[in-house]
């Protein structure tokens, strides 16, 4: 009975019955799209890191994982140092990072040969390494984004280059230069951002870093392993803070909309429920009508959301793919679907109770 009365009235009221879906979506579509980037992100960093074939990672001093690295200030000295001398160093590779948009598009300027060794080189989708002075490899996110192929021209650092290459994006950079290059462009000569070491067995990776610590105790020294695992939101100020603060906007933005739209449908059923009454309905029997048709909006504003939360992620990998990376996550659809739940019970509860309290004689009577 209850299920019939509450279909009859969506159905009854088809285009307030949209709009309100369609506001209760719109928080479900912002959480479920906040938390696709936060994932998507990290797991992109993440899979970069993996990607270079380390097993140790040395940042500048004052720095830490998550630190966004621009400019050279550790010694290209100490790359040799580290070769030379320390014990199951296979390979130590110094890059020089830079950033040219915003803080997630950066050039990275290593020596190929070597990155070739530690990582297993880089995928061509298309042409190949740099052989002239002007030429630049960028990965296929960053082609696709800016509309670039191999022989296009991209200016960066006010001048212009030959694109000689595109590679499958996941390793190390978006943008790559060789590292003499990069260095005369950003003015460091013999100084690098971060230090890549590979070991002969990473089961001495412990050792060596301890070790490594020892020796150089104002670096942050990580294990790749270590390193690749901090990648969670957790590990980034104010993240998780920002997450919190936009599912309380869902649950804020749901309470309004079922509140606002179930009080307009209970000054438009005053009649009904005056009938409803008068036939013997209790009280509770009206606040559950009520209540139902709330949550069954929120049931559709959750399923709308999670459909628009698809759209996004295909407009963020068509329009800007190099700069955010974005993920379907359905472990949390039905998280923002309890939020959206949670907002439209306690929306639907005021309309209800005020409805339960009509008096079914003036209810008759209204016009």
């Amino acid at each position: 009975m209850t299920a019939k009365l509450v279909l009859e009235n969506v159905k009854h009221r088809p285009v307030r019955t949209l709009l309100s879906t369609l506001l209760i979506a719109v928080p479900v579509t912002l959480i479920l799209t906040l938390v696709g980037l936060t994932h998507g992100m990290l797991e992109d960093s993440e899979q970069r890191a993996r990607g270079i074939g380390a097993d140790i990672w040395i940042k500048p001093p004052g720095t830490s994982f998550a630190t966004t690295l621009s400019g050279a200030p550790i010694s290209e000295g100490l790359v040799e140092y580290l070769q030379k001398n320390e014990l199951h160093i296979k390979l130590a590779i110094g890059s020089v990072v830079q950033v040219v948009e915003g803080i997630t598009i950066v050039v990275t300027g290593v020596d190929l040969d070597k990155f070739s060794q530690m990582s297993g080189g880089l995928q061509y989708v298309a042409g190949g390494p740099p052989r002239a002075a002007n030429d630049i490899i960028i990965d296929q996110y960053y082609a696709a984004q800016k509309k670039l192929r191999v022989g296009s021209t991209v200016v960066l650092f006010k001048k212009p280059w030959h694109v000689s290459g595109v590679f499958t994006g996941g390793k190390l950079s978006r943008i790559i230069l060789p590292i003499r290059i990069l260095q005369d462009l950003t003015s460091s000569p013999g100084k690098v951002s971060q230090i890549f070491l590979k070991l002969d067995d990473a089961k001495y990776t412990d050792a060596v870093v301890a070790d490594l610590k020892m020796k150089l105790p104002d670096y942050p020294i990580y294990p790749m392993s270590e390193l690749t695992s901090l990648y969670t939101a957790s590990n980034f100020a104010g993240l998780n803070e920002f997450i919190t603060v936009i599912v309380g906007l869902g649950v804020v933005i749901g309470f309004f909309v079922v509140c606002l739209s179930m009080y307009m449908a209970v000054l438009q059923r005053t009649r009904e429920i005056g009938i409803l009454k008068s036939l013997g309905a209790s009280n509770g029997f009206i606040v559950r009508i009520i209540l139902a048709e709330g949550l069954l909006l929120g049931v559709g504003g959750t399923i709308i959301g999670i459909g628009l939360s698809f759209g996004s992620w295909w407009l963020i990998r068509t329009l800007v793919p190099a700069s955010i990376q974005m993920v379907i996550v359905p472990a949390w659809w039905p998280i923002a679907g309890a939020i959206t739940l949670v907002g439209a019970g306690f929306g639907a509860l005021y309309p209800g109770l005020n409805a339960a309290r009509h008096d079914p004689i003036e209810a008759l009577a209204y016009e």
